[in-house]
């Protein structure tokens, strides 16, 4: 967990910007759809668009959902340090 705050304290804010682009960017390389993900997420397809976007911040519950249904840990998820933005 005190990854999370690291990368909270040494983003500027971006941390949620970044963890949704980064949501779309495994489900496009998974090549999958927002509808599909949204299904295997237990979500709705313009949840998932909102979320992409970065219309809004998605919650710890909804990122452990997307984590699921991409057979990625939570940890794995937010885990911006390792993943070409």
């Amino acid at each position: 967990m005190y990854i999370i705050i690291d990368i909270m304290i040494n983003n500027n804010g971006n941390l949620s910007k970044k963890i949704c682009k980064k949501i779309r960017l495994e489900r496009l390389k998974r090549n999958i759809s927002q509808e599909k993900l949204a299904e295997l997420a237990n979500l709705s397809r313009p949840t998932i668009g909102t979320i992409e976007r970065a219309e809004v911040s998605p919650t710890i519950e909804t990122i452990e959902k997307i984590a699921n249904a991409f057979d990625m840990t939570f940890l794995e998820l937010v885990d911006i340090t390792k993943f070409e933005l």
